[in-house]
């Protein structure tokens, strides 16, 4: 017992650091960005009490009733995220082909609508944290823009190195800045107590009817202050459940409902402090300290987006929707602990071109929240199916359960909206890129197994002739790994075709993933027997597993096929993909598109290094395909 409480405790604490370090620096910039002056809002205490009272129960309401209490009982065999919920939700709809077809484009885009929130969650927190000198001094005007870009070049270059020796810190800075938050917090309660109408909702529902039209806009600045609310969430398979849930109702919400009242409270008693609320709550001599304990804590909030980032990159390619990428692995302990060089260097051009682009924090806040809140709404929706259909809840409870939050969402994304054109467009454009790579890649792999299909013949047939008339043959294992497991591949045309010679034992390989995290060994692997010296091997994987196939082969012999992998070549058909003209086909994709494929066909990592073969051992033979 002693033992499990230990536990729970060291995931409660990494809980903090890794999950709750994007919500936990939201205080630096959400009630500055709620009483700009160009929003309207009168800065004085009736006005302080209601938006502090929004935020409060905003937490209540987004955070910890419907993340904390309803989605996170939505797990996939204890995975999270918006990867796994689709393929959730996608299962419980069951054989309805349409259903199925939008829940996962939904998926789909709420994964693309993610990276968006990766470049522009490093950008936001790292310079809204060292804007923090400016008030040590304005002398530090100058120097902020080029030290974010310094800090977070400093932070991708060292993503090459893993994040395991860092992340023992993660949890210990994080509970030191909550507990700093809190005391701040505190200590300016006590200077105004009246902030403490603020616990009571009424004061929030007068704030709000007070707006009128401009309750959209308000309400896209105070949505700042649930931003990283879908971490919770993403990061359920690392912590589980209980954890994640200690840490927010035993810290993190406390903290902030603490530090947010504390803010308000100050600029009940001082209104000039709303140039940089956040940092104005210290006296003088903590400010370097703060501006370095916050550096700290926007650092391990974009180390988290990051992280995610890889993560949901590695669970695209095994669900189809991203070509091959080379996945580093930097612990031989964790395996959630991957390296993605592509998707890191690609993030932080975007993260840089966005510091230099937007400026400053204020600015850039007119980018943040909105695929924030898309990807809330659409967590929502797919819940609903998954209560309904998954769970089996009737009709009147699945919507009871869900309707509200998808209400609520909706407002948010409306007021997010209406920034689209002052920055919102920044991190839609980089969603709606994402999506069209991914949808383009899934329906360019639908045209190339088609024509694959269609051009190669029929593997049963093929060998039968071979067992009538067959070539020489070596005492050596030759694998051929296909997508279609019907048809003849095109490696072992042309190993017949050149060399003339068929090998004792040919095993013709094909991959799966399942959208399920794991797949654990004893069902990884199904050997069918389809003639003398031939078989056909099916390896299937979850999408959180690490494909490796020499491993799948050992698991082979409990199936009565012995694979001896030193005696093992591996045969790789690679498809040289050719755009042809839309006028000449009838349903391909547009020319743009095709030549789009083409390009990542060409540059995706190679199956040796994706299945992990060994180089020595792999034999790659091309072939043109149109499609």
């Amino acid at each position: 017992m002693s033992q499990h409480k230990a536990s729970t405790a060291a995931l409660t604490l990494g809980a903090l650091g890794v999950v709750y370090g994007d919500i936990g620096t939201s205080p630096l910039y959400t009630v500055k960005t709620i009483f700009d002056p160009a929003l309207g809002v009168p800065l004085d205490a009736p006005h302080l009490i209601g938006a502090i009272s929004v935020i409060f129960w905003g937490l209540m309401l987004v955070v910890t009733l419907k993340y904390v209490w309803l989605i996170l009982r939505a797990d996939n065999r204890g995975e999270g995220g918006i990867m796994a919920l689709t393929a959730l939700a996608a299962k419980a709809v069951g054989d309805a082909p349409r259903g199925r077809i939008v829940l996962l484009l939904m998926g789909v885009a709420g994964a693309a609508l993610f990276y968006g929130d990766s470049v522009i969650t490093p950008a936001m927190s790292i310079l809204s944290a060292v804007e923090g000198l400016e008030v040590v001094t304005p002398a530090f005007k100058p120097y902020v823009l080029p030290l974010c870009a310094a800090i977070l070049v400093g932070l991708f270059a060292m993503q090459r190195f893993g994040t395991g020796m860092v992340g023992q810190l993660f949890g210990p800075i994080i509970a030191l800045w909550f507990g700093v938050l809190a005391f701040a917090g505190v200590a300016h309660i006590a200077q105004e107590p009246r902030i403490l109408h603020a616990l009571n909702p009424l004061h929030a529902w007068a704030f709000l009817q007070e707006q009128g039209w401009q309750l959209f806009a308000v309400m896209g600045a105070v949505v700042l202050a649930f931003t990283g609310a879908e971490a919770l969430y993403a990061d359920m398979g690392h912590f589980g459940r209980q954890p994640i849930r200690l840490a927010w109702t035993g810290l993190v919400l406390p903290a902030l409902a603490l530090h947010y009242m504390g803010q308000g409270a100050l600029l009940m008693h001082s209104p000039e402090a709303l140039d940089n609320p956040f940092f104005r709550m210290f006296p003088d001599g903590w400010l370097l300290p703060m501006v370095a304990l916050a550096t700290a804590a926007t650092v391990i909030a974009s180390q988290a987006v990051i992280s995610g980032a890889y993560s949901l990159t590695k669970q695209a390619m095994q669900l189809g929707l991203l070509p091959r990428m080379q996945v580093v692995y930097t612990s031989v302990k964790e395996v959630g602990q991957i390296y993605i060089p592509q998707v890191n260097w690609l993030l932080l051009v975007a993260v840089l071109l966005a510091v230099a682009g937007f400026g400053s924090s204020s600015a850039m806040a007119t980018a943040y929240g909105i695929a924030v809140t898309m990807t809330m709404l659409i967590t929502t929706v797919l819940t609903f199916f998954v209560v309904r259909h998954g769970w089996g809840y009737p009709l009147p409870i699945a919507v009871g359960a869900t309707a509200f939050f998808v209400l609520l969402d909706a407002v948010l994304v409306a007021s997010c909206s209406i920034k689209v054109m002052e920055g919102g467009w920044f991190p839609l454009l980089l969603g709606l890129a994402v999506f069209a790579v991914m949808a383009t890649w899934r329906r360019g792999r639908e045209l190339l197994m088609h024509s694959i299909r269609q051009n190669d013949p029929e593997l049963e047939p093929f060998i039968e002739a071979l067992q009538v008339s067959p070539p020489h043959m070596v005492a050596r294992t030759a694998v051929y790994a296909v997508a279609n497991p019907h048809t003849v591949p095109q490696a072992l045309l042309h190993n017949l075709k050149h060399n003339q010679v068929l090998h004792a034992q040919n095993i013709i390989l094909t991959v799966v993933f399942e959208d399920v995290p794991w797949i654990a060994f004893e069902d990884r692997v199904q050997v069918e027997a389809l003639a003398p010296h031939f078989w056909r091997v099916q390896v299937r994987y979850g999408f959180k597993n690490v494909p490796d196939i020499p491993k799948a082969l050992e698991l082979c012999k409990a199936q009565g096929l012995p694979v001896n992998l030193f005696e093992t070549s591996y045969f790789l058909s690679r498809e040289i993909v050719v755009p042809t003209a839309a006028s000449r086909k009838g349903d391909g994709m547009a020319l743009w598109r095709e030549k789009l494929f083409s390009l990542m066909a060409r540059n995706a990592t190679t199956a040796a290094q994706f299945f992990q073969l060994p180089h020595n051992c792999v034999i790659e033979l091309g072939t043109r395909v149109q499609i």
